[in-house]
């Protein structure tokens, strides 16, 4: 080869290695990215046989790809081969380094080994079981050239094994010093890239774990939505594989790349971070009368001074000779309205889907009647008992409401405070939409319909559907599994959430089975779905 013939090949193997070098950094697959710096290995030394290593959790080099071409073996990678080989170990049972075998000395020194021919080196290494595999395959292993994978840090993380080079007309050759000033340079680029990559990973990991921390957080900080932080993206990423999988309508079309999904399924986790501002005794107020304890108990406490005080107008009676015998109507029907009037208080003072005017009335009556309390005559019920007893719907006041309400403004300010990768700068709106309506009487925005994302929506529907079946909710038992699919029926007819996006959640059956795995037995029922869906 003439000067000018080797410049002109060294600036070609610059500018290819430049380019490899670019996409490895690109490459998002573990397995194409090992497969691409074999590749172009063999591209370089044409070499017959190749293998690649990575440092495994226990220090030892696990097999990643393993091929040869004369023999037609390609295991590991993207082959979907497995490699029935176990780990090449670094150290011996006794401590000492594994310096007879190759990779391992590879791998422990940082130092490339070129060896001629394997059958006559006289470099210390073990070629026993290579020699046994030769002979047994009618195969030949001359040519070996292994170098390390070294991460930005200089650490270890890898080996590459290289076996017989072969030239022009396929002859195995033994690896010239330009062939391992390549390799070496490859690896090099594969190292970094390769390192990056698990860099990415190893933050997804720790971002996840975060994400799932918070949300674990707030599950736990209420007995009473235990779960739902983590239940929602499970019903959220069922009904978007639906979606995509559904073949007509207006969401035919609909796709999602892996990071669209994966942004998505970051959003439904953080759904209701902002819940970690909402005060406990909001969240958990199982009762009307509820805060730190159940204030009926008061109630019922002077309900039995109420008592107490009848008893003592009857002996009085007795004493003056009012009362004939022991018999004293008006003391008896004084403990039965007490009893029944407690007995009405308690049955108010649980949650229900509403609270009829007539009741409401009795109560402010009863608040009306007189108690003396350290020693003033007072209303037996207070303004804010009456108030609290006298929520039509639910057990919260209209301002508790709204402080559970507003923990989706505070979502959205949370989420929108962190600096997202491009790939996840759609999380805020999509956790923030979920209490959105399409007919904008949602909150906290009063988005309409074509000011929602079909994330959203997805997500509306999986805490609706949620929501309605857990059976770990304050004021309410779960409901069966066609009440909540009625309720949700309602719910398209009102124009509250997306008629087609829960036609496909109906027919699908994805519904059916979030159930199967989530909910009670003793919830699930038969659904008349074309009813629900008219």
């Amino acid at each position: 080869m003439t000067d000018q013939n080797k410049i002109k090949y060294l600036q070609e193997q610059i500018h290819r290695l430049s380019e490899i070098g670019v996409a490895l950094s690109t490459e998002k697959n573990t397995d194409r990215l090992f497969e691409m710096i074999l590749d172009e290995a063999t591209r370089i030394t044409k070499a017959d046989g190749r293998t690649l290593y990575t440092v495994d959790e226990k220090g030892n080099l696990r097999f990643e790809i393993l091929s040869n071409d004369t023999m037609n073996q390609k295991m590991g990678g993207t082959s979907g081969v497995e490699i029935p080989y176990y780990p090449v170990k670094l150290y011996l049972s006794n401590g000492e380094p594994n310096n007879s075998n190759v990779s391992a000395y590879v791998a422990l020194t940082g130092e490339t080994v070129n060896i001629q021919d394997a059958y006559e080196t006289k470099k210390g290494f073990d070629f026993t079981g290579t020699k046994a595999f030769d002979q047994k395959n009618n195969y030949r292993s001359k040519s070996f050239l292994t170098v390390p994978l070294k991460n930005h840090e200089n650490e270890i993380i890898g080996a590459m094994q290289l076996i017989n080079a072969r030239d022009e007309q396929g002859n195995v050759i033994s690896f010239d010093k330009i062939m391992q000033e390549q390799v070496e340079s490859l690896s090099s680029q594969g190292a970094v890239a390769l390192t990056n990559k698990r860099l990415v990973e190893e933050l997804k990991t720790l971002f996840e774990a975060f994400i799932k921390l918070i949300a674990t957080a707030i599950d736990k900080k209420s007995e009473y939505t235990g779960g739902h932080c983590e239940r929602v993206p499970v019903i959220t990423m069922m009904l978007a594989d639906a979606l995509e999988n559904t073949k007509d309508g207006k969401f035919k079309d609909f796709t999602m790349t892996p990071e669209e999904r994966y942004e998505l399924y970051i959003a439904a986790w953080l759904h209701d971070c902002g819940k970690v501002a909402t005060p406990p005794h909001i969240v958990d107020k199982s009762t009307k009368l509820e805060t730190i304890f159940d204030r009926i108990e008061l109630v019922k406490t002077r309900m039995e001074i109420l008592k107490r005080d009848a008893e003592i107008a009857f002996l009085k009676r007795q004493l003056n000779g009012n009362v004939p015998g022991n018999f004293d109507q008006m003391y008896y029907d004084q403990i039965k309205e007490i009893d029944e009037n407690m007995q009405f208080l308690e049955s108010c003072n649980i949650g229900g889907e509403f609270m009829l005017p007539e009741k409401q009335e009795r109560v402010k009556n009863i608040a009306k009647q007189q108690i003396y309390l350290g020693g003033e005559k007072q209303p037996f019920l207070s303004r804010e008992e009456v108030k609290n007893l006298n929520i039509p719907k639910g057990t919260l006041l209209a301002e508790e409401r709204e402080i559970i309400n507003d923990h989706i403004v505070i979502t959205i300010e949370m989420l929108e405070q962190l600096p997202y990768p491009k790939q996840l700068k759609n999380v805020p709106e999509f956790a923030g939409g979920h209490h959105e309506k399409l007919d904008g009487t949602g909150y906290p925005k009063g988005l309409k319909g074509n000011e929602m994302s079909t994330q959203a929506k997805i997500m509306a529907i999986a805490d609706i559907y949620e929501a309605l079946t857990a059976a770990d909710r304050p004021y309410k038992d779960g409901k069966k599994l066609s009440q909540a699919m009625r309720i949700m029926g309602y719910m398209k007819n009102d124009y509250h959430i997306d008629e087609e996006l829960f036609e496909i959640f109906v027919k699908s059956g994805v519904y059916k089975k979030y159930a199967a795995k989530y909910i009670a037995d003793t919830q699930i029922d038969k659904v008349d779905e074309d009813a629900v869906l008219d």
